[in-house]
């Protein structure tokens, strides 16, 4: 029996290495023990100790930036063939710039029940002189627009996200910034989970609208917690619109997350989508992010099971 194979009877040991909040937010008893149930037994990878030592594993999944962990994982990779890597390093990595992060939905042809998919319209700005507004707006980039740190590698200055409401806002951040193109959404996201062949599309709140009347009354740039607190007066009618906002047809989310996962080469991640509050056939995806927080799912715990029974499976089958 080759390292990898399962008997009749036998387990299955999946060993994660995650960031100690990660773990505490992911691993819960209730996934061990849903898990447990199914023949998977959970394994904590202690990432300062070398894998071999810690071995068997049937399947690795992984959530680690490090330079020594990816080259850890890959030399170890090279020696034990058998065990199933969620996901190469060098594939995720792909999520962890802003640009190159929707590059993979650009290429996607979907148009399905009078619905398309696509990016906002974006821009690098890498050099503090290319923020002069002209050549902004000859890409057609027009206020408002969100400002986003062109890192996006899960660290605190990743996630330092502001609205940019005219010129004067141009000098608010720093650079490498994504200027992304604003479109009214009716203050919902749309949040599809993948993992693997399985998809879950749930709704979530988003950035309120941005009328053209307040449009006139703010100047400069708001980061995101500001701006989500800007209509609170109205906060039973959002309330209203978000319950009632209809979902995405699932056949789209199934498509778009079928070609994404074929695009990025990845299993674990999920997407934001909007709707176009003017055109309600389109869609925009605005984010991917690796390894996104499944717990926040009901049943999350079949979901993943489910997902790694699957991979395990089909690999030693």
């Amino acid at each position: 029996m080759y390292e990898g194979e399962v008997a009749a009877g036998e387990r299955y040991r999946v060993g994660y290495a995650l960031q100690p909040k990660k773990v505490e937010t992911f691993i819960q008893p209730s996934l061990l023990h849903h898990a447990k149930q199914h023949a998977i037994d959970l394994v904590q990878i202690d990432p300062s100790t070398p894998l071999h030592q810690q071995v068997p594993f049937h399947c690795i999944i992984h959530k680690l930036h490090t330079q020594h962990w990816n080259k850890h994982l890959k030399e170890f990779s090279s020696q034990h063939p058998n065990t199933i890597i969620i996901d190469p390093p060098e594939l995720i990595n792909r999520l962890h710039n802003r640009v190159s992060m929707l590059d993979a939905v650009t290429h996607l042809q979907i148009s399905l029940q009078n619905a398309t998919v696509s990016v906002p319209l974006q821009v690098v700005v890498d050099q503090p002189e290319s923020f002069h507004f002209d050549k902004i707006e000859e890409l057609g980039l027009v206020f408002p627009m969100i400002a986003k740190p062109l890192a996006a590698d899960g660290t605190s200055d990743s996630h330092q996200l502001c609205l940019v409401l005219n010129r004067e806002g141009l000098n608010s951040f720093t650079v490498p910034t994504v200027l992304q193109e604003f479109v009214n959404h009716g203050g919902v996201v749309f949040k599809i989970y993948v993992a693997g062949q399985h998809v879950i599309c749930v709704k979530r709140k988003s950035l309120n609208d941005i009328t053209e009347e307040k449009l006139r009354t703010l100047k400069g740039a708001l980061p995101f917690s500001q701006v989500s607190n800007m209509s609170v007066g109205d906060k039973d009618g959002c309330c209203g619109v978000f319950e009632n906002a209809e979902m995405p047809p699932q056949s789209l989310v199934e498509e778009l997350a079928r070609g994404l996962r074929e695009a990025l080469g990845l299993n674990l991640f999920n997407v934001d989508l909007i709707r176009d509050g003017q055109d309600r056939g389109r869609y925009l995806v605005i984010d991917i992010n690796y390894f996104p927080g499944y717990a926040k799912l009901p049943s999350y715990e079949p979901f993943i099971t489910n997902f790694l029974l699957d991979l395990l499976r089909t690999k030693i089958a």
